[in-house]
């Protein structure tokens, strides 16, 4: 007997809906009494593998495994299929071939997918908002997904959601369906999941001091730039970093899936289901090309995509190996990441803000009034360990200096501006920002091309003076000269301000001071 039922798989973010055959045939009187079971399609390692824990998981729920030559076909038939993911809906076509759910040839109405133990409980997956998205849009409106995974694909409005908690509970639950019988789903209400309005345990009050850093953060939120801070150990650069988030615009909510997409693929979701708040993401300097870009034999996403629409921070910038930090060069400028393969080609999202951070010398107090005992040549040496194209993609260059410790006791420290001051005037700039790029296909003033700069950054001759000034005196490159007005655009819009002034110019420039400091 023939039987078909609905699955997905899922490359890069996205998922495609694959069809799965079980065909049983009698064995006409062979000697070996167990039943061979073929899959054919494209399966990978893990996927041959499910035939034993399918056998011991339909056995183990009191169901009859057949005593047929079971064929089982994963369609499209030249798309490789991976994972454990398929163990379900295969163990629902032996079960349909054999007879357990009626006398019906197909379930093409159900999409399921999950991994099964040998008792027969179902295990969670990878992907499962992707594998949502996807039943809505080809017109699927049931899907039975592992219980832990339900509250992340529920959030997709046109599907119905139902968690799968063992094989027999399953087989209970397509009976049901096929009668017609009212059966309620998960439901998650999107409104009630408060997307941007996070929460967060740390805030900008908290900051002692650093009024110049927290400044040049406020425009970075404001305009997507980059940020470098250059400071000796403790002046407060990680500090500083882990409260960007804390002044970012609250997440909106095709975004807030974008994001939840993203952390499925790599299972980082679990039972909370979507994610609310903007990521923070701080690998180690240890981290690999892959783990910062993304890749593996099946491309998983790496800590650029992971922080898409939030925040990456690399502590001790000059410490990373030199080929990771060349590999970001890319996804800096477009905001992805295509990794290709013999067999698939897939493209992660990586629109993130990225904040660095390092010290100025390998000893760390260069300039900061402690003793350095490094040479201008081993300075040299430590600082050309991130290269000039890396430098030059990354907005605003600021020195973060050791607080004073009469600010660090001073009591009115602690009435310093709050992360929700700062995020208002966030927020004001980028509505300016939008209403500006209503209908170039940009969002911030980062992400202007050079037509763009050339037609909202206009320059009085005050302005032009400066910018002329600062770029011989500087020797800054043409890269800089365009992040020097992308920059000022930023300040004068946090301004309210129509035109770049000379006061936006010179603190624009200021952040580019370091150029000529430590790089020459």
């Amino acid at each position: 007997m023939l039987f078909r039922t609905l699955s997905a798989a899922v490359y890069g973010i996205e998922a495609d809906l694959v069809e799965i055959e079980v065909n049983l045939t009698p064995t006409r009187g062979e000697t070996d009494s167990i039943s061979s079971v073929v899959i054919v399609g494209l399966p990978d390692l893990a996927v041959r593998e499910s035939r034993e824990r399918i056998r011991a998981a339909i056995t183990n729920t009191s169901f009859f495994f057949p005593f047929h030559k079971t064929t089982i076909n994963l369609a499209p038939a030249d798309v490789r299929k991976e994972g454990a993911s398929f163990d379900l809906p295969i163990a629902i076509g032996i079960l349909g071939a054999s007879g357990e759910l009626g006398d019906v040839e197909s379930l093409e109405e159900v999409i399921s997918v999950g991994e099964l133990s040998l008792d027969g409980r179902v295990r969670p997956i990878r992907g499962a908002l992707s594998i949502a998205m996807m039943a809505r849009d080809k017109g699927i409106k049931s899907l039975i997904l592992p219980e832990e995974n339900t509250n992340e694909a529920a959030v997709v409005q046109g599907v119905r959601v139902f968690p799968a908690k063992n094989l027999r509970q399953v087989v209970d639950l397509i009976k049901a369906l096929r009668r017609g019988d009212a059966i309620e789903c998960v439901r998650v209400d999107s409104k009630s999941l408060k997307v941007g309005d996070s929460r967060y345990r740390v805030d900008f009050s908290e900051v002692r001091g650093q009024h110049q850093a927290k400044r040049a953060l406020e425009i970075a939120s404001a305009g997507g730039h980059n940020v470098l801070m250059i400071g000796s150990p403790g002046s407060g650069k990680t500090m500083l970093a882990k409260r960007l988030p804390t002044i970012l615009p609250p997440l909106e909510f095709e975004e807030a899936l974008e994001i939840t997409k993203i952390h499925s693929v790599a299972g980082l979701t679990g039972k909370k289901g979507l994610v609310t708040e903007r990521p923070f993401r701080s690998p180690h300097h240890t981290i690999s090309d892959a783990g910062l870009i993304g890749g593996g034999a099946v491309p998983r996403p790496g800590e650029v995509s992971l922080a898409h629409n939030g925040v990456l921070f690399l502590d001790e910038l000059p410490e990373f190996d030199r080929s990771v930090l060349e590999a970001l060069r890319q996804p800096l400028e477009d905001k992805c990441v295509t990794i290709s393969r013999a067999s698939m080609s897939v493209t992660f999202p990586a629109n993130f803000t990225l904040v660095a951070a390092m010290n100025p010398c390998p000893c760390g107090y260069f300039g900061s009034g402690r003793e350095c005992r490094c040479t201008p040549a081993q300075i040299q040496r430590y600082v050309n360990k991130v290269s000039g194209p890396l430098l030059d993609r990354i907005d605003i260059h600021i020195e973060v200096p050791a607080v004073d410790i009469r600010e660090l006791r001073s009591r009115s420290a602690s009435m310093s501006e709050s992360s929700s001051a700062i995020r208002e005037r966030v927020v004001r700039a980028r509505k300016i920002q939008l209403q500006r790029f209503a209908k170039e296909g940009i969002f911030f003033n980062s992400a202007m091309s050079s037509s763009q700069i050339r037609k909202y950054c206009e320059l009085d001759s005050e302005s032009e003076s400066i910018l002329e000034q600062a770029i011989l005196r500087q020797g800054l490159s043409a890269r800089a000269h365009d992040r020097i007005l992308k920059v000022a655009r930023t300040i004068a819009d946090l301004d309210g301000s129509e035109k770049i002034q000379p006061r936006h110019i010179a603190e624009a420039v200021m952040y580019r001071s370091l150029d000529r400091t430590y790089w020459i």
